[in-house]
């Protein structure tokens, strides 16, 4: 991986990705939940459901957004095409909503559960709104954080070294 992969992964994609899901999770929260003194745990509208559907989505909405743009930036040159995809993505889809799709259930299946796991063991029955708020902000840029890069490495990978479909 040339220096540029590695500012464009870590930087632009990384950092980018922590930013703008801070802010965007942080203002659907706010949303979502106004006029809730609390946010429980379980229930209708609760941070279980909120967990689960920021893991399905989140990554969903990255791929569908970030993909484009990653080309995009090869084509203009911006960034060097990566000549071989890691062995570990190549068993991905190339189908962007269908990589999206399939990156958010692996997310919903391990992310979540151990989200919510580790909320109950800290005895977390319901967040204040603010908290909540919070909560889902840092959850999702965390989760960016992780997801970003790795769809924009699929992304920027060059035709020859993305898997046949």
């Amino acid at each position: 991986m040339l220096p540029a992969h590695k500012r464009f992964l870590l930087l632009e994609e990384g950092v980018g990705s922590i930013v703008v899901n801070l802010l965007i999770n942080g203002v659907i929260a706010f949303f979502m939940f106004r006029g809730a003194a609390a946010v429980p745990l379980w229930g209708q509208q609760s941070i279980a459901g909120d967990t689960i559907g920021t893991a399905l989505l989140l990554p969903l909405f990255t791929c569908l957004i970030v993909t484009p743009l990653a080309r995009r930036q090869v084509r203009a040159g911006a960034v060097p095409p990566l000549a071989a995809l890691p062995a570990a993505m190549r068993w991905l889809p190339r189908g962007t909503f269908r990589r999206g799709l399939l990156l958010g259930a692996l997310t919903v299946a391990s992310v979540a559960p151990a989200t919510i796991a580790a909320l109950t063991a800290g005895g977390v029955t319901q967040q204040s709104f603010w908290g909540f708020v919070a909560f889902k902000a840092i959850f999702a840029a965390a989760l960016g954080a992780v997801v970003t890069p790795l769809i924009a490495l699929y992304a920027i990978a060059g035709e020859a070294a993305l898997p046949a479909d």
